[in-house]
């Protein structure tokens, strides 16, 4: 309680403060309330200091209402509430009121018309957390185990475990889906945690306002008094040296803390141009964990996925084409999927393969290059998962012979290469096999709608 000119009972304050413990819980009274002290209660107006302007208005803008229900409960005659800044030791600051007001039984919030330049400075700290991403939504394939089962562990361990973990791979692979499922999974199993989520653009901006409003102290406590801090897209804060300054003391007090730390980037630690060396050390001294471009396999358990969710039958052969074209990144993909349901939606038009190409064609424009058959020995191995080896070995197995017949018979209709050529390219094998290969394959054609579909599949895929 501070001496100011005032008259109240002792006791009443200190029920009061147990009843704020009471109402908004241990840890948030720690971490936000402990340092509120009663300055004074003269008439109907009470108020109350705290040491910083970040406190005040996180206090105003989070816990005035239960501060003012539990004011009431003790002090009956309270219609205002004031929150000042008096740092430890010193004395108020002026123009830092901020008044909660009764009116006609609602509760409102003014500003002492002195502060309103300080009041620009952001109270929202961080960004909201996307509902859409969390761990049971994510897609895991080889290209992201690693960081899916650190960003697991990270989320459900007792004790810090990797610190800092840093995630890192190119645009859409990822990183972001894995940090907001870092967020929400540590607030569903402790809630009393306070977990910060935002981009390093974002840090940026809000060290650059802070040092415009002289403000920085309220910079540094509102981003070390945290449990756990993710930011993403660290690679923006290159070049950028004060910015960076300011990072690397706060990267320090987190960890000193044994704080959780989460970052992201389009490359490694070693690799990010225009970082500091004692950044970069740092960035990289807990897990780095690379998510790498996507598979085939992987692409296509996303699509499953995406379009399980949106409740939309997709034929399996309009999910591989898109699987096979649209490869840069995953939010693309995701675009793409988005786009072709809403126009069979709006038009009523069916999903098929050539419905894709129509409306994805600015996605998938057709390339001038000319086709090898090296190329197209590629996309028939990977389409069947075999190895591009196979289509020069001996072997005669069917799930080996019947592939590499395809890639025969598409090499004869693609390109301009003869017979005895593109059986030197299987292999060093006759003109003749090359020959069979194409007669079996037109057989089949004819015979069997599936496979008729599968090879028309293969060839645009090619054509493309």
């Amino acid at each position: 309680m501070d001496n100011t000119s005032s008259t109240f009972d002792e006791s009443k304050w200190s029920s009061l403060k147990k009843d704020l413990k009471k109402t908004v819980g241990d840890s948030a009274y720690n971490n936000w309330l402990k340092n509120l002290n009663l300055v004074s209660l003269i008439n109907d107006t009470i108020t109350f200091s705290v040491p910083t302007k970040f406190l005040r208005d996180w206090i105003v803008n989070n816990y005035s209402d239960k501060i003012k229900n539990d004011s009431k409960k003790h002090f009956e005659s309270v219609d205002i509430i004031k929150f000042v800044v008096k740092p430890t030791g010193g004395r108020i600051v002026p123009g830092t009121a901020r008044t909660i007001k009764s009116t006609d039984n609602h509760w409102k919030s003014s500003m002492d018309v002195r502060s309103t330049q300080l009041s620009n400075y952001p109270n929202e700290f961080g960004a909201p957390l996307d509902p859409r991403f969390t761990f049971d939504n994510f897609v895991v394939g080889k290209p992201n185990e690693l960081a899916f089962a650190a960003s697991q562990r990270v989320s459900e361990a007792d004790k810090i475990t990797f610190n800092p973990l840093f995630l890192c791979g190119g645009v859409g692979l990822g990183k972001t889906h894995l940090m907001h499922a870092i967020g929400w999974k540590i607030k569903q199993k402790q809630p009393e945690r306070k977990v910060i989520y935002l981009s390093a653009e974002k840090f940026m901006y809000q060290f650059v306002r802070a040092l415009r409003y002289k403000d920085t102290s309220a910079f540094k406590e509102q981003f070390r008094s945290i449990d756990v801090l993710m930011i993403d897209d660290v690679q923006f804060i290159s070049g950028k040296d004060n910015t960076q300054e300011e990072f690397f003391h706060t990267f320090n007090a987190l960890i000193e803390q044994n704080k959780q730390i989460v970052i992201s980037a389009d490359k490694s630690p070693t690799d990010l141009d225009g970082v500091q060396e004692r950044l970069k050390s740092r960035l990289g001294c807990g897990l780095v964990a690379d998510i790498h471009p996507t598979t085939y396999e992987l692409r296509l358990g996303i699509l499953i996925e995406k379009a399980q969710k949106r409740g939309v039958e997709i034929p399996p052969k309009v999910l591989e084409f898109l699987s096979h074209r649209i490869i840069s990144n995953v939010r693309e993909m995701e675009g793409a999927l988005n786009r072709l349901v809403a126009h069979a939606t709006l038009v009523g038009t069916p999903i098929t393969i050539d419905t894709a190409q129509l409306v994805l064609q600015d996605l998938l424009k057709s390339s001038n290059k000319k086709i090898t058959i090296e190329e197209i020995q590629k996309k028939v191995a990977e389409h069947f998962n075999i190895r591009i080896t196979d289509m020069h070995s001996p072997r005669r197995s069917r799930s080996v012979a019947r592939p590499r017949q395809i890639a025969m018979y598409l090499a004869k209709s693609i390109t301009s290469r003869s017979l005895p050529e593109i059986g030197r390219k299987f292999g060093g094998r006759d003109h003749t096999t090359v020959m069979h290969a194409v007669k079996k394959i037109e057989e089949l054609k004819l015979s069997d709608v599936n496979f008729n579909e599968d090879l028309e599949l293969l060839k645009r895929l090619i054509d493309s």
